[in-house]
């Protein structure tokens, strides 16, 4: 077929070049919402008196038709038409006769492609976002089910203090609310349209771009047609974003890897959800767990990949910028199925609370001891080193907190007397915690109600 710009060349296009360049058997993804810009601008033209009512209603039914065979998997994809908005634009006018050729008036692939990718992160925000509600009702309704399941918390993998495993899933919950407020904070960026900037430098035909943004469900318009077609930033953005979220998918991936294994076993994942081992018969792997993990650096990657193009192009459109698809793609796709397996997960494990609270005391509980003393008057440097020593002393002679007496303890300072004993308890210690955010029992309750509530869930009915 003659290639649109065909006039300028006196050599047909290599054929090295046209599978070198081609980007149909990517960016036909696009299709759905190429097709749906057409039929907008279709409508501006009309408006603008370059189209007459019947040639644009003509166009609009076969572009409805094209629509229908690319859902229904019947549309034929051709690589020597280089990318999506072509194929289409052939297959308008090989229907249509030469008016489809009427459809590229005003508008250069440049701003064309814009509008397309930022259709496409539109509805991929809206679908993160819901998979992103989904998660965290998930880790709502499991923390709810373990307010008295209490566990050590670890820092530098090292056992700390006491809290309770609702609180764990509630900070989670936090990140990924976090995430979805950087999303929308994304997409409010996101929301304009380019279309209307031609080429590079906008128009020159009566296009009512607030009318084409109105039918395309755009809340603003790009204001500056150069900035319009060569930057790429709101997909760097977008795909920041989605990274970030991949971190935290990954962060609670590792948790929970390590607690399903039997060094831990604080919780048992699904069978369903895990696969075994060709050659050891015991084995039960997290799989999924461990795919979030590992997909989390094609989410990186993508990134990188991205800004590592734009970074040296002079300004304007170049054709470098085809590589922008491809990373948000595979992003949109990997984000969207780890944050269903992790829901998927926290909804069917099963939390070992015996184990978990069988190692939520000893000496995660001895920051209380101290506290104690400073509430007895000394300071808390003072009790630092007296508790510390007292640790000392516990692991020289092998004992744990609670097998230790009373006058071991006053061995090591007078301040102690028979209530200290009530810090053995890693629930009591928890509940300790009541500043605003804390472990403590009624601080959980409080965050669950707002979680709740910010959620849109409803107590269950009796």
């Amino acid at each position: 077929m003659e290639k649109p710009w065909s006039g300028r060349f006196s050599e047909d296009t290599d054929r090295f070049v046209e599978e070198f360049t081609e980007s149909v058997s990517f960016d036909r993804e696009l299709a759905l919402e190429d097709i749906k810009q057409d039929i907008a601008h279709i409508r501006t033209l009309l408006r603008a008196g370059v189209l007459e009512e019947e040639e644009a209603k003509k166009l609009i039914e076969i572009l409805k038709e094209i629509e229908k065979d690319v859902k229904e998997g019947n549309f034929v994809w051709r690589s020597d038409l280089e990318d999506v908005h072509m194929n289409i634009e052939a297959e308008l006018i090989r229907r249509a006769g030469e008016v489809g050729g009427k459809l590229h008036t005003g508008r250069s692939r440049n701003d064309q492609i814009a509008t397309d990718e930022r259709l496409y992160m539109k509805k991929a925000s809206e679908e993160i976002l819901g998979e992103l509600k989904d998660l965290r009702k998930a880790l709502i309704r499991k923390a709810e089910e373990n307010i008295d399941t209490v566990l050590p918390a670890y820092t530098h993998l090292q056992r700390a203090q006491p809290l309770r495993l609702a609180h764990y899933f509630l900070a989670f919950r936090e990140m990924f609310l976090k995430d979805s407020e950087r999303l929308l904070d994304c997409y409010r960026r996101l929301d304009e349209l380019p279309l209307g900037s031609g080429a590079v430098s906008g128009v020159d035909f009566p296009l009512d771009r607030f009318f084409t943004a109105e039918l395309l469900g755009f809340g603003r318009l790009v204001r500056n047609s150069l900035y319009a077609t060569a930057e790429r930033d709101f997909i760097v953005e977008f795909l920041s974003v989605c990274a970030l979220i991949g971190t935290h998918l990954s962060r609670l991936a590792e948790d929970l890897i390590l607690w399903s294994s039997e060094e831990f076993r604080y919780v048992e994942l699904p069978d369903k959800l895990c696969t075994g081992s060709s050659i050891m018969p015991q084995k039960k792997n997290p799989d999924v767990l461990e795919l979030v993990r590992g997909k989390t650096g094609r989410l990186f990657g993508n990134l990188i990949t991205l800004l590592t193009v734009l970074k040296g192009l002079p300004t304007a459109y170049n054709r470098d910028l085809q590589e922008d698809k491809e990373p948000l793609f595979d992003t949109v796709r990997t984000l969207k199925g780890s944050l269903r397996g992790v829901r998927k997960v926290i909804e069917g494990m099963r939390v070992n609370r015996e184990k978990m609270e069988e190692r939520a005391g000893n000496f995660t509980l001895v920051t209380d001891l101290a506290n104690y003393l400073v509430e007895k008057g000394m300071p808390f440097r003072s009790a630092h080193r007296t508790v510390g020593a007292l640790v000392s002393y516990l692991l020289e002679k092998g004992k744990t907190l609670e097998e230790v007496t009373l006058g071991e303890l006053k061995s090591f300072s007078e301040l102690f007397g028979e209530d200290v004993t009530e810090l053995f308890d890693p629930r009591r210690v928890a509940d300790r915690r009541r500043t605003y955010g804390g472990t403590a029992r009624q601080e959980i309750e409080r965050m669950l109600r707002v979680a709740k509530r910010e959620e849109g869930i409803g107590e269950p009915s009796p």
